[in-house]
Parts: structure tokens; sequence; C-alpha cells
């Protein structure tokens, strides 16, 4: 019980590096008006700060692998705050870019080490818990950074938030060098041995779920503030509750897709809430100009998506239960690939087509996924049958 409030701690902290990637998607509109540049421009902030999260982190964690945790924690924070101060203070949409990049460095550097710390602090029967507790404190940004922000940036002015932001994450550094151990490194997993998986058929097309599913959700989330203003015509007040919604239906989807899963098993559950996430999102475009409709439907997008995250990465573990963590690691890669791919090609259907077109490219986005699903799903059952008729054939050779 003593380590208990350590983690909770390492979870708020989540939650404020947490709030500092989703930020930019509630704050997009203001953004651009701001700097001088179009929506859709605007929207390659959030590709920019993937794609360094998803290249940069796996290798900054190889590179630091036998660093004291503690040290590399505060390194980390240290870091993420000149991200912010760069946000704040250094004009320019080139400087906001460049923020952009130390943010997604050093919030994944964070998240990964915090993540190893609190599964350190807690007792063995309660490492999975501790775990648990951390990816809350990172997924709660969405529920309440996300729209108090957009709350912060509708009286004050969108640099107010990272500027606030900043300034916590120097608390965070007091917080963390006062009360986390020292505690050392381990050995660093090769990056040849992390992709190596790829090279497997089975696993390749399991990650591909991943790429598809967040890169459908990401080509509609990326540009919901404007979505939510221009077409539906929401009023401020009205975005921020939208995006409070979006938040807590993502809660309880995380939720109900975990204990969906063991009672009802991987295929119903991944294949099931991907149809309804690619419906929603459908539904969304034909319902947009009615704020009552789009309210509703935008609770059921967030809920249906989110189901999906906890039975994806379950699937992944047991397809290879011997490397686990290598697995999660090129989940969160590949995640934020797609969450790169979907702002951009987001950017160029509001650029090239329309604002209201990205839900239906959103939608097929998804039901590639599904379609991927499926795929996944019997390959592993053609697999596991091949295999239990071999053991049933050795078995049989041994008896005679």
């Amino acid at each position: 019980m003593s380590n208990a409030w350590k983690i909770y701690m390492l979870a708020i902290v989540s939650f404020l590096v947490g709030t500092s990637e989703f930020i930019i998607a509630g704050i997009l509109d203001k953004v651009a008006d701001d700097i001088g540049v179009t929506v859709s421009a605007a929207g390659q902030l959030i590709t920019v700060f993937s794609l360094a999260y998803a290249f940069g982190t796996p290798i900054l964690m190889a590179l630091t692998a036998r660093m004291d945790r503690r040290k590399l924690l505060l390194y980390a924070l240290g870091v993420f705050v000149v991200g912010n101060g760069i946000a704040v203070a250094v004009p320019g949409f080139e400087f906001l870019i460049g923020s952009r990049i130390v943010l997604a460095l050093s919030t994944g550097v964070f998240v990964v080490t915090a993540l190893t710390v609190a599964s350190r602090l807690a007792p063995p029967d309660r490492q999975g818990s501790a775990i648990a507790t951390l990816v809350m404190g990172f997924s709660t940004a969405l529920i309440v950074g996300v729209p108090l922000g957009r709350v912060v940036a509708a009286y004050y002015d969108w640099k107010t938030i990272f500027g606030g932001i900043g300034l916590l994450g120097i608390v965070a550094m007091a917080l963390i060098a006062f009360s986390i151990p020292k505690s050392g490194g381990e050995e660093p997993v090769p990056l040849g041995k992390q992709l190596a998986l790829l090279k497997q058929p089975r696993i390749a097309v399991a990650l591909s779920i991943t790429f598809f599913w967040i890169a459908g959700y990401a080509i509609a989330y990326t540009y919901i503030s404007p979505y939510l203003l221009t077409v539906t015509g929401m009023s401020e007040q009205g975005v921020s509750a939208g995006l409070f919604a979006f938040g807590i239906a993502s809660l309880i989807g995380s939720k109900l897709g975990g204990f969906s899963t063991d009672r009802w098993g991987v295929p119903r559950t991944l294949i099931g809430g991907m149809l309804l996430h690619a419906a929603s999102l459908i539904l969304l475009s034909l319902a947009a100009h009615s704020s009552v409709a789009v309210f509703a439907l935008l609770m059921l997008w967030s809920f249906s998506a989110w189901s999906s995250g906890p039975t994806q990465q379950y699937y992944l573990i047991s397809l290879a239960p011997e490397a686990s963590g290598i697995m999660l690691s090129l989940n969160t890669s590949v995640l934020q690939l797609a969450m790169a791919a979907g702002a951009g090609i987001g950017g160029v259907v509001v650029e090239q087509v329309s604002l209201t077109s990205i839900s239906w490219i959103g939608a097929a986005g998804v039901a590639v996924a599904a379609g991927m699903a499926a795929a996944s799903l019997g390959m592993n059952r053609s697999r596991l049958r091949s295999l239990r008729k071999s053991k049933e054939r050795a078995l049989q050779k041994a008896g005679a």
C-alpha cells in the first residue's frame, strides 16, 4: 500500500503528458486561425507528433535502456517542459512543428518508462492493476484534458494551455525527484528483434488491424472540432460538451470491450465493435446538421471505437505470448503511425474534397480493419487446427 500513491501520482503525470498529445484535435481551428494556416495544414501537427512518437520512442528507449529509471523520467519531463515552452514563446508554424516533435519524443519515453516503474512499485500480484492505472491516467486526457483545453482556449488563448502544462511539468519533476526511488535499467531489446516479428504474416496482418482501425478513427477525429462548429453548427459550449461526452464514452467503451472479450470472445467483440464504429461514422455524416443526433452519435462512435482497444491488445498478446512486451511496443508504434496517416489523409480530404467527407472516408478505413480482423482470426484458427493435427500425428507415431 505504501507505493500506491506513487503509482497514482505517475498516473496523474501521464494524464498531463497525454493532454499535450490529444489537445491539438480539440483546438485545431483556433491554432489554425492564430498562426494563419488552413485547418488541414494545422492537422499535420498531429501527423508530425505521431510520426516522431512512432519512430523515435523505440530508438530512444533502446539507447537509454540501461539508464536509471527515475533519472530517465526526470530527463523526459525536462524535455517535455522545453517542448511546451517552445509552443508558448516562439511564434511561427515551423517552431510549433518543432515543439510537437519534442513533445512526442518526451511523451513516448515518459509513458513507456512510467509503465515500467509502476510495475516495479506494485506487489507481484498487483502489477497488472498498476499498469491499468497508468493507462487510465493517460486515457483520461481524452475525457477531461481535451474538453477542458477547449474551454481554456475559448476564454483565453490556446498558448495558455501549453504554458500551464509546462508549469505543471516542472511541479511533476519535483514530485518525482522526491518520491520515486532509484531503479536500475534493463537489457535493451535490439530493434532487429522487435522488427523480426513483422516477418510473420499472421503478426503483420494482426497489426494491420490496428493501423486501419486507428487511421479511420483519426481521419475523422483530427478534424472533429471544425466539423462540429461549421458543419453541425454547434456553439463553443456545445463543442466542449460534445468532446467531454466523447471522452466519457471512450472510457465506457474500453471497459465494456474488456468485459466483452472475456465473456463473448475476441471475434465477436473485435469485428462487432469495428462494424459498429464504421456504422456510427456513416450515421454521423447523414445526421451532420442535427446537433442532438450528432451529440448521441459522437458517444456511439467513441464507445465503439475504444471498445476495440483492450480486445486488440489481448489478441496480439495471444499471438505471441513469449514476446508480449515487444508486441505491445510494436502495436503502439503502429497506432501512432496510423494516427499520422489518418491526420494526413484527413487533411487531404478536407483540402481537396470537403470537411463533410471525413466521416465517410474514416468509415471506409474502419471497415477495412473489420475485414482484416476477420482474415486474421481465420488465419489463426487455421494455424491452431494445423498445430492440433501435427500434435495428434506426433502422438500417433509415438504410440506406434
